[in-house]
């Protein structure tokens, strides 16, 4: 019983993980929608978490912020002593 309990919760949050990646405008939608009606609820700690963050990148929906291109800094290439 354990194990499918596990099995469930594994499917539902890879589901949710592709979800997000494959439409990111449809994921910012519904979990914009959710977080308002917890809001709504009262359920504000609940609300926060749902929150989609703020797109600030290419604005194309494609996911990227504005933070992304600092971590793409490209890096020197050494050579490789051997001993």
């Amino acid at each position: 019983m354990i194990e499918v309990l596990i099995v469930a919760i594994l499917v539902a949050w890879s589901a949710l993980v592709v979800f997000k990646k494959v439409f990111p405008k449809s994921a910012f939608k519904v979990f914009l929608k959710l977080s308002q009606l917890c809001q709504a609820k009262g359920w504000n700690g609940l609300a926060t978490w749902l929150k989609p963050a703020m797109v600030a990148g290419c604005g194309g929906g494609c996911g990227c912020s504005s933070n992304d291109a600092e971590s793409n800094k490209k890096t020197e290439i050494q050579a490789v002593k051997w001993k």
